[in-house]
């Protein structure tokens, strides 16, 4: 199932929240930046926050070849019904081209949020009847039972926030068919306190958030790791920093842990409403 998918994203995407804007100032330089990507040879972008299908209009009119997902469109924010309209669409439009990645988003940041797993099962039940394949569906999963659900009703998993560890339990948890396509945060910056800083910026968030830092703790970290903006050792199991040769190698061992693909997220401090396109070329070149 997962073999053509794996194919069309290839080896990197972009992750990017501002790819999603619905502000029509900068729709424009979205459709430009799709088309760059799909230029310096990714093979997918995915879509910050909390997107869906009518995020990914831009990003698929600018391109020809390029797979847009969102990652994540929240479930409890999107009716099923609404979702299998928007995928519909986009199926007419842009044929095999869009991935509905979905996840069940946080308990402080959805009201909804009750019994998430089962929630989730629900909402794939419901696109089921409404005639979104499977094979079209990803699912933002940490945890095992997650992992396993994505193995039987999706084409996979996109997990967000992970180190290699998680990757290797991932793959394992999936089998070999699925595609896994972690996301990984880059940061181009050799000097190890600015890399950090960087780093620390962007993680603050998601350190309030039990999702991730549950996670965390079944790989091993602690609470400690959590305290002060992150350890060194927590920003150095998630992120991809140093020069070429070390983000290099950081990149081999996810792949030599089982993924398929890594949804690269660039963080070179440009701000969360403009896209760090001279970040996303300069990683192109370490990597092609």
């Amino acid at each position: 199932m997962s073999t053509a998918l794996k194919d069309k994203v290839g080896r990197y995407g972009i992750w990017n929240v501002g790819l999603r804007s619905e502000d029509p100032e900068h729709r424009a330089e979205i459709v430009e930046a799709a088309a760059e990507l799909e230029q310096l040879g990714y093979g997918a972008a995915w879509l910050g926050g909390n997107s869906s299908a009518v995020n990914a209009v831009p990003l698929l009119e600018g391109t020809e070849r390029l797979v847009v997902g969102t990652s994540i469109q929240s479930i409890w924010q999107h009716e099923p019904a609404a979702t299998a309209e928007g995928f519909a669409e986009l199926e007419k439009a842009h044929p095999g081209r869009f991935q509905l990645g979905l996840g069940v988003s946080h308990a402080k940041i959805a009201e909804q949020y009750r019994r998430p797993y089962s929630a989730l099962v629900d909402y794939l039940d419901a696109l089921d009847d409404a005639g979104v394949p499977a094979e079209r569906r990803l699912l933002a999963a940490l945890g095992p039972k997650t992992l396993k659900l994505a193995a039987d009703r999706a084409a996979g998993a996109i997990p967000y926030l992970v180190t290699p560890e998680h990757t290797a339990q991932a793959r394992e948890i999936l089998g070999e068919q699925p595609l896994l396509a972690p996301e990984l945060k880059v940061v181009p910056e050799t000097d190890p306190d600015r890399a950090r800083t960087l780093a620390r910026e962007v993680l603050a968030m998601y350190l309030a958030l039990p999702n991730y830092t549950n996670s965390w703790l079944r790989l091993g970290f602690t609470e400690e790791d959590f305290a002060d903006g992150g350890s060194d050792r927590l920003i150095d199991a998630l992120y991809a920093w140093g020069d070429e040769e070390r983000i290099r190698a950081r990149v081999d061992e996810f792949f030599d842990a089982g993924a398929d693909h890594l949804a690269l997220q660039v963080v070179d401090g440009t701000p969360a409403d403009q896209l760090p396109r001279e970040g996303w070329r300069k990683v192109a070149a370490l990597l092609a």
